[in-house]
């Protein structure tokens, strides 16, 4: 059994700081609820990875800025092209450029992929990451991103879906259901999001909250017209008097046929 380090202390309670600890306890009851009201509509959620980690880290980084569809095709094309890891670093980074064009930004992602394989190599001497299971969490969380073009999101991923790791890795689905269901802060930018929804819930139970998050974030609680009727959130979200009042004017409102009721 893994033995991992909290990412975040709660604060001894004073009379300046209730205030603060009164909203991270009801956010953290938020976040309980929003997990036992979303999983009988998508899960159950099984964790299974779908790559290994630097694969995993790879394909991430072919996400950004894209959709996974897109990626999905770029890092299907680059494995065609280079069938090993050491192909790729050998080759100029025109080449991987070409390799991923499908995934967009290929002339900046390119040289990115190569640098960090590069680096991989020369600390490890091999291409693998599954050591970083080993780690505790803020340890393998920092090797990782000191990589090139490695954020937060990015760890995230590569240690939940590939080493089964508490990390929370937030997109912008997630981010914008967190923002509209008050499990986040308006002003709370992305960065901090992962730590702040990280430790909402159980360290088990990482992964699951991240799939039914960007789950609702697409199929539901979509960006430009969320289905808040449908929504089995909906009388608990901080956002829904909001979208409420916002689908009443008239653009929203569908034209009534002749002889149609309503």
């Amino acid at each position: 059994m893994l033995e991992y380090r909290p990412l975040m202390t709660s604060p001894q309670p004073s009379a300046d700081n209730i205030p603060a600890l009164r909203g991270i306890a009801r956010r953290n009851a938020l976040a309980a609820e929003a997990m036992r009201r979303l999983d009988p509509l998508y899960g159950p959620v099984v964790w299974k990875p779908r790559f290994n980690a630097l694969e995993e880290l790879i394909f991430t980084v072919l996400t950004q800025h894209t959709s996974d569809s897109n990626a999905e095709v770029a890092y299907d094309a680059l494995k065609k092209q280079f069938p090993s890891w050491i192909d790729v670093l050998e080759a100029g980074p025109e080449e991987i450029a070409a390799a991923i064009k499908h995934g967009g930004l290929a002339n900046q992602k390119a040289p990115r992929i190569r640098e960090i394989l590069r680096i991989i190599l020369e600390r490890t001497g091999h291409f693998e990451l599954e050591f970083l299971a080993t780690m505790p969490l803020e340890e393998a969380r920092s090797w990782l991103i000191s990589l090139p073009g490695v954020g937060k999101k990015t760890v995230g991923v590569v240690l939940n879906f590939a080493l089964g790791m508490p990390a929370m890795p937030v997109d912008t689905h997630i981010y914008r259901v967190a923002r509209r269901t008050g499990l986040i802060g308006l002003k709370t930018n992305v960065d901090d999001a992962h730590d702040i929804m990280e430790a909402q819930i159980d360290p088990d139970d990482v992964f699951q909250y991240h799939v039914l998050l960007i789950t609702h974030g697409r199929q539901l609680c979509k960006a430009q017209r969320p289905l808040c009727g449908e929504c089995p959130m909906a009388d608990i979200c901080a956002a829904m008097p909001v979208f409420a009042k916002a689908f009443e004017a008239p653009k929203y409102k569908r034209p009534v046929r002749a002889g149609q009721t309503l």
